[in-house]
């Protein structure tokens, strides 16, 4: 457990909380998850994985894992950098066409999605 694993996904949580160290975000929205990993690196630490990595909007998907170093060290600039895009990107792509509340069955399918690709790394 050498790393942080900040997610919103049920699915994330309940298979990888054995590998990573999870903070858990516990609502139905990809901008909660930006802002706590903007904080994280406010404090120290660095991303590890691309905020946006996937090929899913982030208007079209609610859930999002994010991997930052456990680590805290200074300020990364690189990282401050990424996640401000991403958050910016974000808030564009959500400005005129927010993320649709969907049904049980779609949302297993986007967790499972994010799991895909965040178990993949």
């Amino acid at each position: 457990m050498d790393n942080l694993l900040v997610t919103n996904n049920p699915m994330v949580l309940e298979k990888l909380n054995s590998s990573y160290a999870i903070k858990f975000i516990d609502v139905y929205c990809y901008i909660d998850v930006l802002t706590c990993v903007r904080d994280l690196v406010h404090k120290g630490h660095t991303l590890l994985t691309h905020p946006l990595s996937g090929s899913i909007k982030p208007n079209e998907t609610p859930y999002k894992s994010i991997i930052v170093s456990k680590e805290i060290s200074t300020l990364d600039m690189k990282s401050l950098s990424i996640i401000e895009h991403s958050i910016a990107t974000y808030l564009k792509f959500t400005k005129n066409k927010p993320t649709p509340i969907y049904i049980d069955k779609v949302l297993l399918d986007f967790q499972l999605i994010d799991f895909d690709i965040i178990n993949s790394l």
